[in-house]
């Protein structure tokens, strides 16, 4: 006699969840780009060259939108507090009281300063930077985080760690339509280990606790009719597993008093060492993402965040913790196989301040990149002398 499904035990049942179908309905959207005929077999028969230099990809968000022309586009105006210290570095002007530490890392620089955002909404641009789209075009929630794209094609999802790590950050977009492996994994590194690696029960209790559900999961996790669901879940719970009682993810996560010292001492910073340490690792991260913000500066933007002065501004701590990135992965030779590059959402307005003493929103931005063998020293594109708009894109298809 047949058994009618309807009356089977839940577990034992076909399951097409809400969650699979528009897995499956995502994948095939995302697939149907690569048919032929589409623009991507356009661009592959182009056979256009790439260094593949770049292992690791380390991006700051500098959320609230930084002025690019008190920092990556500088220029200076009777606005310009003298404190700004500027100062050229061959082809570049630079404020070198405001950034001093990137100043000595110049030659592992490029900057790029032709680049416009579509708007200057922060939301809709935060999205649209980390997923590469306009986040009000129809595929938009299911499209990946860029992160999850880099971890989709040089990750592995059974190393120790996550290949996309997002530090301070409380979200963002996620991997869309893309595997859980690639999914963004949150951390605010405090420098004493792993947050929530650990038992209250202790490891030998844990583990019995972990073996007993292993055992009575083991029929469930047999059952192949029910869908690829359980085996995801089985390797991120796997995959859990291995992040506990983990030596080598202890020592990535803590740090020395000296080293975070010589960071800053500030959340970013030790963002920063944690960074240093996961590219250091080889435990499989690939891309981490950094969410500095604070860059909003309607108001006060030289006697707060980008007050030269003060060693403790927004600017400062960003410049010294960034330095010392940088010097710490070129001492270790791993700079030219990590691509740095560092921008917020948009810019902010151009020439004197506004009544406030700040800057607005604004279309044209800048952006830092260093290493993953970016020709250091080196500016791409040019602004006109306010930094309003691009006169000069710096790249041969002139846009």
């Amino acid at each position: 006699m047949t058994s009618n499904p309807a009356f089977a035990p839940f577990w034992r049942r076909p399951a097409l969840d809400r969650r699979v179908f528009f897995r499956h309905l995502g994948a095939a959207v995302a697939g149907s780009f690569f048919l032929p005929g589409r623009s991507l077999e356009t661009i592959a028969r182009a056979n256009a060259p790439v260094k593949g230099t770049a292992q690791y990809v380390i991006f700051v968000n500098m959320a609230g939108a930084p002025s690019h022309v008190d920092t990556f586009d500088f220029k200076e105006g009777p606005w310009t507090p003298p404190e700004m210290e500027p100062t050229s570095y061959g082809a570049i002007r630079w404020p070198r009281g405001l950034l001093p530490r990137l100043a000595e890392h110049l030659d592992a620089i490029a900057l790029l300063r032709s680049a416009r955002t579509h708007a200057v909404v922060h939301g809709l641009m935060q999205t649209w930077i980390q997923i590469g789209r306009n986040p009000l075009s129809g595929l938009s929630k299911i499209a990946p985080h860029i992160g999850s794209v880099v971890a989709r094609e040089l990750g592995d999802a059974k190393a120790v760690l996550p290949p996309f790590l997002s530090l301070n950050s409380g979200g963002g977009p996620n991997r869309g339509y893309l595997e859980p492996w690639t999914e963004p994994f949150y951390v605010t590194p405090a420098g004493r280990g792993l947050p929530n690696s650990t038992s209250p029960v202790g490891a030998p209790a844990f583990d019995r606790r972990y073996g007993l559900l292993l055992e009575l999961d083991a029929e469930t996790r047999a059952l192949e009719e029910i869908g690829p669901v359980v085996g995801e879940y089985e390797q991120f719970n796997l995959t859990a597993r291995t992040l506990m009682y983990n030596d080598d993810v202890t020592r990535v996560f803590t740090f020395s008093t000296e080293e975070t010292q010589r960071y800053g001492n500030t959340a970013f910073g030790r963002a920063c060492l944690a960074a240093r340490n996961l590219v250091r690792s080889n435990l499989g991260p690939r891309f981490i993402q950094i969410t500095l913000g604070g860059w909003d500066n309607h108001s006060n933007i030289y006697t707060g965040a980008l007050n030269p002065a003060n060693a403790a501004s927004l600017a400062r701590t960003f410049d010294l913790a960034l330095g010392e990135l940088i010097a710490d992965l070129k001492s270790d030779g791993l700079l030219s196989r990590t691509l740095i590059l560092c921008m917020g959402e948009f810019g902010r307005t151009v020439g004197p301040l506004n009544s406030q003493n700040g800057r607005d929103h604004f279309q044209q931005q800048a952006v830092l990149f260093a290493g993953g063998g970016v020709k250091g020293g080196t500016v791409i594109g040019q602004t006109n002398d306010t930094g309003a708009f691009t006169v000069d894109p710096g790249w041969s298809k002139n846009r």
